[in-house]
């Protein structure tokens, strides 16, 4: 491996013993790509994993956290520790088709800008496109987008997230509070928040077993299929990132209904399903963090509205208006939280 490598590849794992092969397999096999370098960072993995990847993959360069720190956390420390001038966010979960690193770094280097990038997302069991970036309703939430002419998204998967170090470094990187899930939205939201874009381009893709590192977030036999702590960690940190990206007057208009929405949205699950305590475990948490976490949800607001900002109109140019539960709950009916 060269000692100054064009990428970094930052591979957050924890238990991925079934499979880390394919992801470090996959950026291997890259071809015409620049020179790349693999970290890994296992966050305490109790499978063996991380033994594993240092056996077999030597060139590696690895960082073993002795306790599970999260993924904030994982993948912040291995930024720290990247050489490239690109660094490519990557899921244990994740494997990349041939020609993605060559794609990704070309057209960062034909952007004209920094820029957060990603690639078109396939399902690993069935090939099936899944989507090519996201836009975002109203309250945040994912809308997958799967024109391959949009040429703007409103965030992309960390599970495939390229960015440049100087821009990650601009940024903040992760706030390492946010634990796990909504740390994708919420870099995307800040970028584009400060006029960086936020692309996917049309061509190559990455495979990615959805729901592998959390459980649920997928739809089997017509249904929406979710964890609580997977759906807790979501509403929680998408909360986060509304309070602190979105522009004024409007997150002080949105914030009230959002909440009053989630109130409602825990009573109909918890009044229809009783043994699923979803108001008391999944909802209400929400409020307590958002006092819990007053102080640094402040700073990160002051942080994201200082300095150059987008105009609230081409902020908003990448949000769907039709909030998406509503969508999913006509197709698929209420979620199954397990």
């Amino acid at each position: 491996m060269s000692s100054q490598p064009a990428i970094s590849i930052c591979i957050a794992n924890y238990n991925g013993l079934a499979v880390i092969d394919d992801c470090i397999r996959s950026v291997l096999g890259q071809q015409d790509a620049p020179e790349v370098e693999i970290i890994v960072h296992d966050d305490a993995s109790t499978d063996g994993s991380g033994a594993y990847i240092r056996r077999t993959y030597p060139h590696v360069k690895y960082i073993g956290s002795p306790q599970n720190v999260g993924f904030c956390v994982a993948n912040n420390r291995m930024v720290a520790q990247a050489g490239g001038e690109y660094i490519l966010l990557l899921n244990n979960d994740a494997a990349l088709l041939p020609d993605a690193l060559a794609t990704l770094y070309r057209s960062a280097r034909t952007c004209g800008m920094h820029a957060i990038l990603s690639l078109p997302q396939y399902d690993f069991e069935s090939g099936a496109l899944l989507d090519r970036g996201c836009r975002l309703d109203p309250f945040l939430n994912p809308v997958p987008n799967l024109d391959p002419s949009r040429k703007d998204v409103g965030m992309v998967l960390g599970a495939c997230l390229w960015i440049p170090k100087a821009l990650w470094e601009e940024m903040g990187g992760f706030p390492e509070w946010f634990g796990s899930v909504g740390e994708d939205l919420y870099l995307c939201c800040r970028a584009r928040l400060a006029g960086y874009p936020v692309r996917v381009p049309a061509r190559s893709g990455y495979l990615h077993r959805v729901g592998q590192s959390f459980g649920g977030g997928k739809v089997r036999g017509g249904r929406l299929v979710t964890t609580k702590r997977r759906r807790t960690l979501s509403e929680r940190n998408k909360t986060f990132v509304l309070v602190i990206c979105y522009p004024a007057p409007f997150m002080q208009l949105m914030l009230p209904l959002h909440l009053v929405l989630l109130l409602l949205e825990g009573l109909a699950l918890s009044l229809l399903k009783p043994s699923s305590r979803c108001l008391r475990e999944i909802y209400l948490p929400v409020f307590g963090a958002l006092m819990q976490r007053g102080h640094e949800i402040c700073m990160a607001r002051c942080n994201a509205m200082s300095g150059r900002r987008l105009a609230a109109g081409k902020f908003f140019s990448a949000i769907d208006w039709v909030p998406y539960k509503l969508r999913m709950l006509l197709r698929h009916g209420l979620p199954r939280v397990r």
